[in-house]
């Protein structure tokens, strides 16, 4: 029995109806942007696993920096303790952090990152004795799969069955081209009725929503009024923080600065879980009283786990290395020309880029997980060696930063392929279930 079919009998895999999904790729090793499968297929990483690998898999510089910390300190508990790496890190992420940004409190993914933001907030206002209720999100967003996560998120078929347990949240237009007025003036709107307590935001890319776009300047116009109105302002940077959006963070593109910033993913450089979420002094010292009640009463077993500290230091070490500023230059100069060369092709309906991340949306297809469209297309990138997870008929790239030129031209040409489908010039590929079994 191999692997993928040892899995099929212990395994219940996230996003995924189990009954009708295709075998699991069975991968045993990694290296750079590649992933290597028990059959000997070679796959180019083109999403950085759920975009959280920054560097390539398996680095050696980060590996090591892991196995230096576990022969030292695995783990401790974090109330009343702390350790060199927790603290080191806290110090080195405030140092490229937006502007304003003053305390670093640690938990396990996105999803936590963002409820310990939102409890943040609210907590802000009660404990300033000037209690706010409301929450204001885009209407397309996502922020996790906790329950006040999926609160801030899009009402979608992902949440249907729990939507009498989430919490009520004021919905604005994405302020994508055309729809700016309507979303600041939806923002203006709720914000005069002075009970808002916070708006949370994907800076400039919604990823789960369609890899969604929109433009600085606009984010610029929502801030300032969530600042004139006294809103606390929560940027989820969980996927585009680490230099995606082609800056090291997407608030690095706006003049008003968030109040709180919450990051994942790239925090470790995909090696292991690990969450933060950053605040300013204000809100820090909102928490400050003698009263115990006033404390925030949020904690995970492994807060702030050294090893996860130590991944983070490694892969910031990483992060900020001339090579890899230009590496990411360079996948943002290809993207951009690969996207003069596919724009006007048929069937293509849009292409959109921010830094490395870039997306195609065809014509065909509707932007749907459970899109058919979408099984095709993941389909041909699985027989081509390339993983493209597609959002419905959106196709987009996050490589990890050390992709070569070859690889990318690899990728490119994918997503050529999968035009070709969407014309009806190429046939579709067989599925991959079929594949395994060869």
């Amino acid at each position: 029995m191999n692997l993928a079919e040892r899995d099929q009998n212990v395994i219940w895999h996230p996003y995924t109806q189990m009954k009708t999904a295709a075998l699991p790729i069975p991968i045993v090793r990694g290296e750079g942007a590649l992933l290597f499968s028990e059959e000997g297929h070679t796959y180019i990483d083109a999403v950085a696993s759920w975009w959280v690998n920054l560097h390539g898999h398996a680095h050696p510089y980060i590996a090591g920096k892991v196995a230096e910390q576990l022969q030292t300190l695995e783990h401790v508990i974090f109330a009343g303790f702390t350790h060199p790496a927790a603290v080191t890190f806290a110090e080195r992420l405030l140092q490229i952090l937006p502007q304003g940004q003053s305390r670093i409190f640690y938990s396990d993914n996105g999803s936590t990152a963002v409820e310990v933001a939102l409890k943040m907030a609210i907590q802000y206002w009660n404990n300033l004795g000037m209690p706010k209720k409301k929450i204001i999100a885009f209407r397309d967003s996502y922020h996790g799969d906790t329950f006040g996560a999926m609160s801030v998120s899009a009402r979608s078929a992902f949440t249907a069955p729990f939507w009498p347990y989430l919490f009520e949240v004021e919905f604005i237009e994405v302020p994508t081209a055309g729809k700016e007025e309507e979303s600041i003036n939806q923002l203006k709107a709720l914000a005069a009725q002075g009970d808002v307590a916070a708006f949370i935001y994907e800076p400039l890319v919604l990823g789960t929503g369609g890899m969604i776009m929109y433009t600085p300047e606009v984010l610029d116009q929502l801030m300032a009024i969530c600042k004139q109105h006294q809103i606390l302002t929560i940027a989820d940077e969980v996927m585009t923080g680490f230099g995606r959006t082609g800056r090291t963070f997407a608030s690095d593109y706006v003049q008003h600065k968030p109040d709180m910033v919450c990051l994942s993913k790239g925090l470790t450089g995909g090696t292991m879980a690990l969450g933060v979420t950053s605040c300013s002094e204000n809100i820090y010292e909102a928490f400050l009283h003698d009263d115990k009640s006033k404390t925030l009463f949020h904690g995970h077993s492994y807060t702030a786990n050294p090893v996860a500290c130590a991944a983070g230091l490694a892969s910031m070490d990483l992060l900020l290395q001339p090579e890899t500023q230009q590496s990411i230059n360079r996948i943002v100069q290809r993207h951009a020309a690969f996207s003069q060369s596919i724009k006007a092709l048929p069937q293509v309906l849009e292409v959109r880029q921010q830094g490395t991340i870039l997306a195609v949306e065809f014509e065909d297809g509707g932007t749907s997980y459970f899109s058919n469209l979408r099984d095709t297309l993941y389909s041909y990138g699985i027989a081509n060696g390339v993983i493209l997870r597609p959002l419905g008929n959106i196709i987009y790239v996050i490589p990890p930063y050390c992709i070569t030129d070859a690889q990318l031209d690899q990728v490119y040409q994918t997503i050529r392929g999968m035009q070709e489908i969407v014309t009806g010039k190429r046939h579709h590929p067989r599925p991959y279930l079929d594949m395994l079994h060869d």
